[in-house]
């Protein structure tokens, strides 16, 4: 089975998570024809799923405003949350009748995705019934938030390579207190290269989900969005 990846390389958030929009309605009337992974990290921000709210936020809106950041609501799982360059994002555009699998499996999946690429650095990631996501002993590595409309899934996962671990003090992440952040490069001797965990990932994708991934350039994943 063949599915398409793309690499959005820095992209805005919101630019990103509309981009998410449009491309679940292509999927839902078969535009596009397969699914999608997206690749992207993000500049600085912060969003907040369906079940959180500002209450594990650290930082005041102002001082969020006067550094720049912004704070966005968004319709995924789970609570608070941040995103910056260095965090791995993948953004699954996936139709889950077609594969099949449910919810909790899929989610299930996007954990082994980050367990398998962080073991490609010898680090040894786990599942913590704490909350959904992938740990290092008692620090969270990786977290997911997904959500799904009309069976095609959006949102996803970010996995922490090599972010500025000092911005996560905003939040309290996940709405867990206590928690604390790593990142891959906590773990390894050198920070691992985004492009090859970016490569890893895209791997392991295609032994978990059985697919060949083939590769799309953001200006002609643009044109599926277009009616």
């Amino acid at each position: 089975m063949i599915a398409y990846t793309a690499d959005l390389s820095l992209t805005p958030y919101e630019t990103a998570w509309e981009l998410q929009t449009r491309l679940v309605a292509a999927r839902c009337e078969d535009r596009l024809d397969r699914d999608l992974v997206l690749f992207v990290e993000h500049p600085p921000v912060l969003t907040v799923g369906r079940r959180g709210g500002c209450a594990n936020l650290s930082a005041s809106e102002d001082e969020l405003k006067h550094m720049g950041v912004r704070l966005l609501t968004v319709e995924r799982g789970g609570d608070i949350t941040y995103h910056g360059p260095g965090q791995l994002v993948c953004y699954p555009i996936v139709k889950l009748t077609d594969l099949p699998l449910g919810i909790a499996e899929f989610v299930d999946r996007l954990e082994e995705l980050m367990i398998r690429t962080a073991a490609d650095w010898g680090i040894e990631a786990t599942r913590n019934p704490l909350n959904h996501g992938v740990w290092v002993g008692n620090d969270k590595l990786g977290s997911i938030g997904i959500a799904v409309r009309r069976g095609i899934t959006f949102h996803g996962l970010a996995l922490n390579v090599a972010p500025d671990m000092r911005h996560f003090d905003w939040i309290t992440p996940c709405g867990l207190p206590g928690v604390k952040m790593t990142r891959m490069a906590a773990h390894t001797a050198d920070p691992p290269p985004m492009a090859e965990v970016k490569r890893s990932m895209r791997r392991h994708w295609e032994r978990i989900f059985s697919v060949t991934l083939r590769g799309l350039s953001p200006e002609t994943v643009a044109g599926y969005t277009v009616t």
